[in-house]
């Protein structure tokens, strides 16, 4: 049985029923000003898959990098904020700005989001939707779900599990907006507890504020994550075609506190955990328990092999796999079929598979957003999607 948190409800419990026909969130604006290698760009698209071919370097993935940025986080790069301002040849151009419609079940959305240049780090990112300062960039996961694949991806069960963890976390906001906020209210206080057990001496109470915001928000964390993998393993199982069968685990010391014991009983585990290693956490620099903590473990369904044994292929294919069934899931528990950026997607997929994912994204009636060197490789898709040249910093219809 799923574990329930109590600071957060029953996550399915909370979306609605899906409409009779699945509504088609998607970009349908995008401008870009001083964004990467564009001094200044705008495409104009419909709710299709939108194809974008060129030559590499061309300026493909500062696209997809751009759109991005209409979802909680740093981008799908990961990059800092000053490192996206275009260079110009006689120096550093303005700051970058990404502006966009959005079509949703509700109507059009404007969201604009871009690099505050008077804040003294630079790292600061504002936030606009239909004009209104954000007060949060967690409100963005109420108006559109993201995910996305990148060729660095493809190394995701070869590194630590911090990726894999914000992998997750995508997912988990197609369902649960909320997750996004959640994730950064844990964080933020644990920065805050690793300051104050790193400067010292630190205020008790203030240390136990800290820690009880922890335990509440990490719990609710934990258990969404947990729900959320649990749900796509079975997804994956019951999947038919071309592409491996993933099995899915959330692993870690609280994860496994919330198979064996209600929330709140866990939350409070949490909390004294956190009191008693306030000096080994001080001496060490680090936070050592919680949800940052956990990994997610994925499988080859058919061999049992895991994930990071699987050759380059299988890797991108289980990776490709997990996608589709959270698309899926997404579509039918919440009537919303979440917007994909695939970057270079066709590498490493033979031709029946490239065709399964092509259908797939069609059946879903999902907005996809693919890129690739060779527009002979999206063959499939030319009566149902939109195509875009892209080169020398210009897009243009094809």
């Amino acid at each position: 049985m799923l574990a329930e948190s109590a600071t957060a409800p029953h996550m399915m419990g909370m979306i609605p029923a899906a409409a009779a026909a699945p509504a088609r969130p998607a970009v349908t604006r995008l401008a870009l000003t001083d964004f990467r290698s564009y001094a200044s760009a705008r495409l104009a698209a419909d709710d299709r898959p939108v194809v974008l071919t060129g030559p590499n370097g061309a300026g493909k993935t500062n696209l997809l990098e751009a759109l991005s940025f209409l979802a909680p986080g740093r981008g799908m790069r990961r990059a800092r904020l000053a490192e996206i301002d275009r260079r110009a040849p006689a120096g550093a151009a303005g700051a970058w700005t990404v502006a966009a419609t959005v079509a949703t079940p509700q109507g059009p959305v404007q969201i604009g989001t871009g690099r505050d240049a008077t804040s003294d780090s630079g790292e600061r990112r504002l936030l606009r939707i239909d004009g209104a300062v954000a007060k949060s960039q967690a409100a963005l996961a109420e108006y559109l779900s993201l995910v996305w694949l990148t060729p660095q991806m493809d190394r995701l069960f070869l590194e630590g599990s911090a990726p894999r963890r914000r992998f997750l976390d995508r997912l988990v906001y197609g369902f649960d907006p909320a997750h996004a906020a959640r994730v950064a209210a844990y964080e933020q206080a644990m920065r805050e507890r690793a300051r104050l057990l790193r400067d010292g001496p630190a205020d008790a109470a203030w240390l136990q504020a800290l820690e009880q915001r922890m335990a509440e928000h990490g719990i609710a964390v934990a258990a969404a994550r947990r729900e959320v993998t649990a749900r796509l393993d079975a997804a994956c199982r019951a999947a038919e075609g071309p592409f491996p069968a993933a099995r899915l685990e959330l692993t870690g010391e609280v994860e496994r506190w919330l198979e064996e014991k209600p929330a709140l009983a866990a939350e409070e585990e949490l909390r004294l955990r956190l009191a008693a290693a306030r000096r080994l956490d001080g001496e060490s620099g680090t936070t050592t328990v919680g949800p940052h903590r956990g990994d997610l473990t994925v499988s080859h369904g058919g061999t049992g092999m895991a994930a990071a044994q699987c050759s380059t292929g299988e890797q991108k294919a289980l990776l490709i796999a997990v996608l589709l069934a959270q698309a899926r899931l997404q579509t039918a528990l919440r009537g919303m079929a979440p917007v994909m950026l695939l970057d270079e997607v066709t590498a490493h997929l033979d031709a029946q598979r490239r065709a399964a994912l092509f259908a797939e994204i069609a059946g879903l009636g999902a907005q996809a957003w693919l890129t690739g060197t060779d527009p002979g490789l999206f063959a499939e898709l030319e009566r149902s999607a939109q195509f875009f040249g892209v080169a020398d910093g210009a897009i243009a219809p094809l």
